[in-house]
């Protein structure tokens, strides 16, 4: 059943080992820090010493694919599933540990799940003041305001029913804020829409939670969404945050050759290390610190091969940007509308390499080629 949590503003108990702790604002602390939540489940572990930290205005993307316990973590920090272990602070104070749980409602989080779960029989305006507490017209003028926001005043006495699906999700989003929370946890919350909306649905959602000072915590499976949206990333895998930084150092510094594979289609040029070298198609790379037989894979994506024309069995000269050129022969080509793949295999070891041209590049099958990569944009990882 797919929830959202209408926040209040209940102080949280005092952490057992602090009596009396020293009250935090969150000018001085993250809105959100979690550390080293731990869940199994029939002693399965599907959350694995998750620890990271969120701030005011931050928006952090848990990143990874289906079932490595991204919504578990929602879940356990918005208070609708309890850790076997690790602790939540909301602006610094413990809300909950393995012996002292704030309930939902008092949490100061919002939530929203990729099912917006308006009620069909309340106007926009009710669904958003539903959450709401205080007078009559403090509701209204937190609706409006709102609404004005999210550029849906013309549908204030509307019904769900009437608005198309991109209207439903900012009316779910408005909901979810009205009370102000600190944090705001999202589960997907664009899965559902039309593809041509959702940059457009992403974008306007986005000014609004940073117009709002909300730290929000956004899980989605979809790196593209995660690059769009976030200000850091944490990419989890089997229950672990396995790597975490701003959009551009996870892209091109990845942890891993998965976490290269994650964010693009990669090349994988494998070979064995002797005297710190690694021979390949391309030459020699260098390997330092690795001994003699042991086995590497040096990725590199398909954006970063340079592609020349064969000169009677003849290719390009080497340069120190672009390396020693290989010679590949084309086995097909498509065009996918903003760019071209093609498809080599190498003369060197008959391994298939692909490489993207922006527009229409199409040579015919048969066709040699000769290629050349960016050293400074290849990842050299064991095997």
């Amino acid at each position: 059943m797919n929830l959202i949590v209408f926040v209040g503003n209940a102080v949280p108990p005092k952490p057992v080992l602090n009596p009396q702790p020293v009250m935090s604002t969150p000018d001085t602390h993250p809105r959100l820090e979690i550390r080293n939540l731990r869940r199994a489940f029939a002693g399965r572990e599907v959350v694995s010493d998750v620890s990271l930290k969120v701030t005011r205005g931050q928006v952090t993307c848990l990143l990874g694919p289906s079932g490595c316990g991204k919504s578990t973590t929602l879940r356990i920090i918005a208070g609708v599933e309890m850790q076997n272990s690790g602790e939540i602070y909301v602006d610094g104070n413990l809300v909950c540990d393995t012996v002292h749980r704030v309930p939902p409602e008092g949490r100061s989080i919002g939530l929203m799940f990729q099912d917006f779960a308006l009620f069909p029989h309340l106007s926009v305006a009710d669904n958003i003041a539903f959450g709401l507490k205080g007078s009559k017209s403090n509701k209204r003028a937190r609706v409006l305001d709102l609404l004005e926001k999210i550029d849906l005043t013309r549908a204030i006495d509307q019904f769900p029913h009437e608005l198309s699906g991109g209207e439903q999700q900012r009316v779910a989003l408005a909901r979810a804020l009205a009370p102000r929370p600190s944090i705001m946890l999202m589960d997907e919350p664009f899965s559902g829409l039309d593809e041509r909306l959702k940059d457009e649905i992403r974008d306007s959602t986005l000014d609004v939670l940073k117009a709002e000072g909300t730290a929000v915590l956004l899980v989605t499976h979809e790196p593209d969404e995660a690059m769009r949206m976030a200000d850091e990333i944490a990419l989890m895998r089997d229950g672990r945050i396995v790597q975490q930084g701003a959009p551009y150092n996870i892209y091109n510094a990845p942890v891993d050759k998965a976490a290269a594979a994650f964010f693009s289609d990669i090349n994988v040029i494998r070979g064995k290390v002797k005297n710190a070298m690694v021979d390949t198609a391309f030459g020699a790379f260098l390997c330092p610190g690795r001994p003699d037989g042991t086995e590497v894979e040096i990725v590199i994506r398909p954006q970063h091969l340079r592609i020349d024309f064969d000169r009677g069995g003849r290719g390009p000269a080497p340069t120190p940007q672009d390396g020693t050129p290989a010679r590949g022969i084309v086995e097909r080509a498509r065009f996918m509308g903003r760019e071209s793949i093609v498809e080599f295999r190498m003369d060197f070891d008959g391994s298939v390499l692909h490489a993207t041209v922006p527009s229409v590049f199409l040579p015919k099958a048969g066709t040699p080629l000769w290629l050349m990569l960016r050293r400074e944009r290849c990842f050299v990882f064991p095997a």
